[in-house]
């Protein structure tokens, strides 16, 4: 059925209308698989034609997924040049584009020395994947990477040292040629995530920063918003609350039909607020509105993480985050905390989030999680198998894929999860094609 188009024009030097079903599919991360596209460019998507594919290292797996009946089936596994740290689909949904490296995650991680953008062909009948191309060499980890709506550019991005480059993409869909930028780019501490407005006209590059310690002062977050023409930044402007002071942001998503940009604060654990207006993003940040279901003072390290919007727009989904371990008896054992998905309902007319359901997510750091486009199932990867008190004993929690049902109000119920031996190795990313 031909989605209704975006009525929101947000900016007058762009004047194509995006359709809402490729938006829905494209910029929230859940992403659905097409065989065509209409003459107004509307993605077909077939009945019950989805896949997941989830990474452990540089292996990424393709699932099978039954919506109705809320279930996973693996299928086949092809192993990329280095571990998997992001992936975002071709508007076509006929292209994977998937960012690697050998570098580990963390701030004290040792540098690696190969790093890739690799282009993977969707199959349009079973869904595996094949590389589709020579992969592109990048200079250091990637850390996030996604389109412009009409998918003629990958921007990606870049968390030591911070940085935002852009990478045109060839007829054939495989990647080519970096963007040259006529302004040097400030991309601020920590670079985390890029996304190009649902008009095409502004990329935002959000920057986190790090939080402070005993022996090192906090470095400061930021928004940064730019113009955005043809893979081309400029006119930078920069969002940073009280200076970036106690301002640590980690990812955004867009709604579907209002100019709203909500934020997942990391290190504050908060939910923020931002709105666009007149082709700019208004500087104030509204309604910043924690995610904890209690306080975590006392506890190990809490970390807000992806954040994305119901495909109706009326609720909010944002993962809580803890993994921290401490020494007892020569065992890492976790020290607790919420790893949880809290479940905002969004205020239509002013848009606040409002939070109505923490649910735990059966697994520990729930890194990533997508929302099928009908908006009917979530499922969160956890990225560790991390030991935990079970009363007087100890028991290993695994990594794997937890499957939520979405109810009509927008709260989630459990209904099962898919165990994953990871061996020495991690789940990074994990999304819905």
């Amino acid at each position: 059925m031909m989605a209704t188009l975006l009525r929101h024009q947000l900016g007058s030097r762009n004047t194509n209308m995006i359709n809402r079903r490729a938006f829905l599919t494209a910029v929230a991360g859940s992403f659905a698989l097409s065989t065509s596209l209409t003459t107004q460019g509307t993605a077909s998507i077939q009945s019950g034609r989805l896949a997941l594919y989830a990474n452990v290292g540089p292996d990424l797996t393709h699932y099978e997924v039954n919506v109705e009946a809320l279930t996973l089936t693996r299928r086949d596994t092809i192993t990329l040049p280095d571990s998997v740290q992001y992936a975002w689909p071709h508007r076509s949904r006929r292209f994977l584009y998937v960012a690697t490296s050998s570098t580990a995650p963390g701030n004290r991680a040792l540098p690696g020395n190969s790093h890739h953008l690799v282009a993977l062909k969707i199959d349009e009948q079973s869904g595996a994947l094949s590389l589709h191309g020579a992969p592109v060499g990048l200079p250091t980890r990637p850390i996030h990477l996604s389109t412009d709506i009409p998918s003629e550019n990958i921007l990606v991005t870049f968390n030591k040292p911070s940085a935002l480059r852009v990478y045109r993409i060839n007829e054939d869909g495989t990647p080519g040629e970096e963007v040259p930028q006529v302004e040097p780019l400030d991309a601020g501490i920590y670079a985390h995530q890029a996304r190009v407005t649902p008009d095409n006209c502004l990329a935002i590059l959000v920057t986190r920063g790090n939080e402070g310690t005993p022996t090192h002062a906090e470095d400061p977050g930021a928004i940064k918003v730019f113009d955005y023409r043809r893979g081309v930044l400029s006119n930078e402007v920069s969002i940073a609350p009280d200076g970036g002071s106690n301002f640590g942001p980690r990812h955004l998503d867009f709604h579907p039909t209002r100019p709203w940009i909500f934020l997942s604060i990391e290190t504050q654990n908060q939910v923020g607020l931002l709105r666009m207006n007149d082709n700019k993003v208004d500087p104030d940040l509204l309604f910043r509105v924690g995610t904890l279901a209690s306080s975590g003072i006392g506890r190990a390290r809490q970390a807000a993480g992806p954040i994305h919007v119901h495909p109706k727009g009326r609720f909010l989904y944002v993962a809580n985050r803890a993994e921290q371990t401490e020494d007892i008896g020569g065992v890492q054992i976790f020290k607790g905390g919420e790893n949880s998905i809290v479940v905002y309902e969004i205020n239509q007319d002013t848009s606040e989030p409002r939070p109505i359901q923490h649910i735990d997510t059966h697994g520990i750091h729930p890194r990533t999680f997508h929302i099928d486009p009908s908006g009917q199932m979530l499922v969160a990867e956890h990225n560790l198998p991390v030991t935990v008190h079970d009363g007087d004993k100890l028991k290993v929690v695994p990594a794997g894929l937890s499957v939520f049902s979405i109810k009509h109000d927008g709260r989630l119920e459990f209904v099962r999860k898919y165990d994953i031996d990871v061996g020495e190795r991690s789940m990074f990313w994990m999304g819905m094609v």
